[in-house]
């Protein structure tokens, strides 16, 4: 079941990456009200993808702290689809391409996937 989880950690951090990239392209910065503009948009993300990497090391040791990694990231999955969502049902025209709901939703899925699997190892 490590094994697994390893792997739909990785599609997770896959398909947010990719939604990071995304969000480059939608100024996402201007959504969020985030200060700065493209510059701070990315130095945010060095440490960011930083960690993301990291949990991926300690998931595939399947070390507690990497279960916690796991849950931390599936949890920011959750996240980012329903703030998107909650910004698209309020008007807003950023990430309504298909692509962009397409990473959207799949993120929900591997999210829920990867939070049910992380919550049965920790309680094993």
């Amino acid at each position: 079941m490590q094994n697994i989880l390893f792997w739909i950690y990785l599609l997770n951090a896959v398909l947010l990456i990719n939604h990071e990239i995304d969000s480059a392209y939608w100024r996402e910065w201007d959504l969020f009200r985030l200060p700065g503009d493209i510059g701070g948009f990315l130095l945010l993300h060095f440490p960011l993808l930083f960690l993301v990497l990291y949990g991926l090391v300690l998931v595939s040791r399947f070390t507690f702290v990497g279960l916690v990694f796991s849950f931390v990231l599936s949890f920011a999955g959750l996240f980012v689809f329903t703030a998107h969502m909650w910004f698209i049902k309020k008007g807003r025209k950023e990430f309504r391409a298909p692509i962009s709901i397409f990473i959207l939703f799949s993120t929900l899925l591997v999210s829920i996937v990867q939070a049910t699997m992380t919550v049965y190892l920790l309680a094993i």
